[in-house]
């Protein structure tokens, strides 16, 4: 997600900067009982804004959102000046005050200004907007398309949400929350607002239908904070080209006004407390205890949050004074496992450490599992893991703290811990059962003292074969 700031707006062009044509323009369509008057982007929906934009007299207010999924990074000239260079695909700036009149406009490719996207005369009237370049420059369907943003408050219990279409290859769309339906049959470059009680929603993105049944394209949650504006483009590829996997079908989602907080539930975070002499702890995100009395070898569900800084707080539980790791980490939208590992003891040759590993959520072929190894034996060397009876080696020479990722055939195994050697045929040190099933991801755990005799714990040895999907 990228967020483009005020002071790059402002970059060059003496605080005026805008893209599109503003004459007391709203969005092309309407759907689901809605107005046109918001704005979107894949920007920072959790970013607090304290205040509705509303422009002073003689001023308009303006964002950028880059939507066209085939559309390089561009430059945006306003009056011959530089307004925005560089920016990305699904990027989306601040709001900017601009004052009233007719602008000239031209978007060009980032670095190359004779290869134009759009250029022309851009009336700005006394109002709030968002200007999106949607379509595709390929298709010859790249435009500016004009949203008033409606940033009028809701009540402090209420949260209104606008959703704009700007997916290029998919169809009208129902979009529903459980058996709620609040957008219906909404089609590209149209929009729609509708405002709910403050709450948590998973929302599912449907083919249209009468009855607003149809098949799921996309799933996600969002959460909506009370007195807060919020706008979420439907953007990119539904079936992108192979050239543009990057470019698939995602909700970009930003806070328009109000109180802020919230927003698109975007990371989702486990907690792993994999440190055999640390105590039975709490695990608190932004002061808020997530997960309580946790004890060692536990693996926590995954907890949604929205991307950006976090607080994470680890503390014992039976003495809520004693912290052993406060950080403050930024997350972008995925998946993540924080582990504790290592050990509290002074002196230990791996001491603790909180460790954050990325999670490939995504799912393997039918008939194939992916198993990620994770060493996280404080005592334990190097080790080598292959498959009993089979000439096959999984994992060569990880030591303590590492992964390694491998896909193998849905079915039964049984996994040898080796001491690590060259040839891979060192001493079996342990060995484990395990029947990953296809289409299934997962983290394989090894964890505990390898030896207990002089550690100060008796947690011992251990693998734990963890879902990951």
């Amino acid at each position: 997600m990228t967020n483009l700031k005020r002071r790059e707006m402002l970059r060059g062009i003496g605080g005026v900067a805008i893209i599109g044509g503003l004459a007391g323009c709203t969005g092309s369509g309407n759907a689901g009982g809605g107005d046109d008057s918001e704005t979107t982007t894949e920007a920072e929906m959790n970013e607090t804004t304290t205040s509705s934009p509303t422009p002073e007299p003689e001023m308009a207010m303006v964002r950028v959102a880059h939507l066209s999924p085939d559309a390089p990074n561009v430059d945006v000239y306003v009056d011959g000046e530089v307004a925005l260079s560089d920016v990305p695909f699904g990027a989306v700036s601040d709001y900017l005050s601009v004052p009233v009149g007719t602008r000239m406009v031209k978007v060009t490719a980032a670095g190359d200004e004779s290869t134009v996207a759009f250029e022309g005369d851009v009336p700005v009237e006394e109002a709030t907007y968002t200007v999106a370049a949607v379509g595709e420059l390929g298709e010859g369907t790249f435009e500016p398309l004009i949203l008033e943003d409606d940033v009028s408050l809701p009540d402090a219990d209420m949260a209104r949400v606008r959703v704009v279409h700007a997916s290029p290859d998919a169809p009208a769309v129902d979009i529903t929350a459980g058996d709620q339906t609040l957008f219906d049959g909404v089609e590209f470059t149209q929009s729609g607002s509708v405002e709910v009680p403050a709450d948590t929603y998973t929302l599912q993105v449907r083919g249209d239908t009468e009855t607003n049944d149809g098949d799921a394209v996309a799933e996600f949650d969002v959460q909506l904070a009370g007195e807060t504006v919020y706008t979420v483009f439907a953007a990119g590829y539904l079936s992108p080209p192979e050239d543009a996997m990057d470019k698939a079908f995602r909700p970009i989602a930003v806070v328009d006004a109000g109180m802020g907080g919230g927003g698109l539930l975007d990371v989702d975070l486990r907690a792993a407390h994999l440190s055999p002499d640390a105590p039975n702890v709490d695990v608190l995100v932004d002061e808020e205890v997530a997960l309580a009395d946790v004890p060692f070898g536990a693996v926590s569900d995954y907890l949604g949050l929205t991307s950006g800084m976090h607080q994470v707080t680890i503390r014992a539980t039976e003495a809520p004074d004693t912290v052993v790791f406060d950080a403050e980490l930024d997350l972008m939208a995925g998946a993540y496992t924080a582990a504790a590992i290592g050990e509290l003891e002074d002196g230990a040759e791996n001491g603790f450490e909180v460790v954050l590993l990325e999670d490939d959520r995504s799912d393997p072929a039918d008939d194939m599992a992916r198993i990620r190894v994770f060493h996280a034996s404080p005592d334990a060397p190097a080790v080598d893991v292959t498959v009993k009876s089979a000439d096959l080696t999984l994992v060569d020479g990880a030591a303590f703290g590492d992964t390694a990722t491998v896909e193998v055939d849905a079915g039964e195994y049984t996994l040898e811990i080796r001491d690590d050697t060259e040839m891979n045929d060192g001493d079996v040190v342990a060995e484990f059962d395990v029947a990953p099933e296809g289409g299934r991801a997962y983290t394989a755990i090894a964890q505990g003292y390898l030896t207990t005799d002089d550690e100060p714990t008796d947690a011992a040895f251990d693998l734990q074969l963890v879902a990951d999907n």
